[in-house]
């Protein structure tokens, strides 16, 4: 692994640990982070009521080329879901579920955060 790369995953792990506090600080409960599974990484999954969330997070220093949420495509999508299905068959997890994206722009401390409940759905 380059130093690059390490100093990207560093910082992408800083930006993800940001926005679990940020969604703690919203009610929600941190269940896992960075959860990976073949063909998939599930950022955070948190508990929001008797709800299962997993959300994605994306970050970009500024929306110069393009505003975060762009980044969540159909592709990135259906990974997720796969990732999701995957995690509740392992966890024989009956709950109620949903996508959420935290969308980030600006440099810690100073970020703009805009959460996207239900984002999308599994169909």
């Amino acid at each position: 692994m380059t130093t690059s790369s390490k100093t990207a995953r560093a910082r992408g792990q800083a930006i993800e640990q940001f926005a679990a506090q940020w969604l703690e600080q919203q009610g929600l409960r941190l269940i896992a982070s960075n959860h990976h599974v073949k063909g998939g990484e599930l950022d955070l999954i948190m508990q929001d009521a008797d709800i299962l969330v997993f959300v994605e997070v994306k970050h970009r220093k500024s929306s110069r080329y393009g505003h975060p949420l762009e980044s969540v495509t159909a592709q990135k999508q259906q990974r997720l879901i796969r990732a999701a299905r995957l995690y509740l068959a392992s966890k024989r997890c009956p709950s109620a579920c949903r996508f959420d994206v935290i969308a980030m722009t600006g440099t810690p401390p100073q970020m703009e955060v805009e959460w996207v409940k239900a984002a999308f759905d599994a169909f």
